[in-house]
């Protein structure tokens, strides 16, 4: 839980920096350019750090550097603000692949829960991604940039951390039914 907390703050860098700038001086050009160098100062990080650059991290690199611009360009912050939707719409579309979740999983699940069950599991996240984009995108459009940044910070990792408990709960209630089942099963048997 943790490695994926440290992601997803990796991911968000350039969004959380560019509100603290912005709630801070109230200056959006400055908070735009800064969310643009911290983008890339982190990509460099990792780049001269001699680890390998994911996807997600050049997607990313490139939303900052394209959004960031464009924002520049139009003197419109709303484009770097809809950053994080590309991001979740490219994650769910990810998510849709099935077995993405396998290496999520303990040995346990894969040993007693089905592979549709698994499966639906994984489809499931997508469409949080695809939820989370499309309130992005809403928030942004209809609502003010202080009430964007509480959403921002707020509503996608209480998501996340809501569908984690929601599916460890729903997985561990599938395997203890299957524990019951080969138990009664051995009894009968006897």
């Amino acid at each position: 839980m943790k490695h994926g907390l440290v992601n997803l703050l990796n991911d968000l860098l350039s969004t959380l920096v560019f509100i603290a700038v912005s709630l801070l001086t109230g200056n959006d050009t400055l908070a735009i350019v800064l969310g643009i160098a911290a983008g890339v100062i982190q990509f460099l990080w990792v780049r001269l750090g001699g680890r390998k650059i994911d996807a997600m991290q050049w997607l990313s690199l490139c939303l900052v550097v394209v959004f960031g611009s464009l924002a520049l360009i139009t003197h419109d912050p709303k484009f770097m603000m809809v950053k994080p939707s590309l991001i979740y719409l490219a994650v769910g579309a990810v998510m849709l692949k099935r077995g993405w979740m396998d290496r999520y999983l303990p040995q346990i699940a894969h040993d007693n829960l089905s592979s549709a069950t698994i499966a639906f599991a994984g489809y499931a996240w997508a469409a949080l991604m695809f939820a989370l984009a499309v309130g992005n995108v809403a928030v942004v459009w209809l609502c003010s940039f202080a009430v964007w940044s509480l959403f921002i910070s707020i509503v996608p990792l209480a998501a996340k951390a809501l569908a984690m408990a929601v599916q460890y709960a729903a997985m561990r209630m599938l395997v203890r039914r299957q524990f019951r089942r080969r138990r009664a099963a051995l009894v009968a048997a006897e």
